[in-house]
């Protein structure tokens, strides 16, 4: 069974959000924080980045 966010973010739009994350974590104070971050700008949780 497949959780409702993993069909609304696609793929691709992950890897990138992913790739994201070593480039911005200097500007949030925790790894975590920036996950939570960035999955809220494309849409979903960070457990699911």
């Amino acid at each position: 069974m497949t959780s409702r966010t993993a069909n609304k973010v696609s793929p691709g739009v992950r890897e990138w959000a992913v790739r994201l994350v070593p480039e911005h974590e200097a500007q949030r104070p925790s790894r975590w924080a920036t996950i939570l971050s960035i999955a809220a700008k494309i849409g979903c949780t960070g457990q699911t980045l």
